[in-house]
């Protein structure tokens, strides 16, 4: 029995926050998902919030201190992650793209992630796509299909939000399979241009 490992990012800026909120539903339901197909998963949510000030100090200083450099090195590790932000001015939040901006750039190379998002109107879902899908594509993640987007009206609308909650959790689910993270760590590799010019030629 695999015991993946799940990381579940939260930006959320205010206590309680929707944004930690909806970080708790996927939780449980990538680890519920994860159950049923016969894995112990290790789901642990995060606050960034609470690292606020380390962010801070590691953009000015370039050194982490323990506490962040524990958690990126979490995250580096794990075997896929869940990233929650709440969208400010049509895309992420600052504190979203600090943490970003820190982690070193081969930590997701070939990892699941599962991208959500909280606003307090529809109008900012498009954010899924043209800002978050992006970043993590630049960092060479495997983003699963479904981005989960909650705005206000969602909380209330239980049905539709907790069916995209499931379909991401199963997607993601899916990618942690061993044949799909054999395939994973294939299209991981990068091959130099200079090999392959070296087989065209022969």
């Amino acid at each position: 029995m695999s015991r993946p490992t799940i990381v579940v990012l939260t930006a959320g800026l205010s206590q309680p926050s929707s944004t930690r909120l909806l970080g708790d539903r996927l939780a449980a339901a990538v680890a519920r998902t994860l159950t049923e197909r016969g894995e112990t998963p290790q789901v642990h949510v995060v606050e960034l919030r609470e690292h606020a000030r380390d962010l801070t100090n590691h953009l000015v200083t370039g050194f982490a201190s323990g506490s962040l450099a524990e958690l990126l090195e979490q995250v580096r590790a794990a075997d896929a992650l869940v990233a929650v932000t709440p969208i400010f001015s049509a895309s992420y939040s600052g504190l979203f793209k600090m943490f970003f901006d820190v982690l070193p750039p081969e930590s997701l190379v070939g990892k699941p992630v599962l991208i959500a998002a909280t606003a307090g109107t529809v109008r900012h879902s498009l954010a899924l796509e043209h800002a978050m899908r992006p970043l993590f594509a630049y960092l060479r993640a495997v983003v699963v299909p479904t981005a989960v987007f909650a705005a206000t009206e969602d909380w209330a609308n239980g049905t539709a939000l907790d069916e995209r909650v499931d379909r991401a959790a199963a997607e993601l689910a899916e990618l942690l399979q061993p044949s799909a993270r054999q395939r994973q760590a294939g299209d991981a590799e990068v091959v130099p241009f200079a090999r392959l010019l070296a087989r065209s030629r022969g």
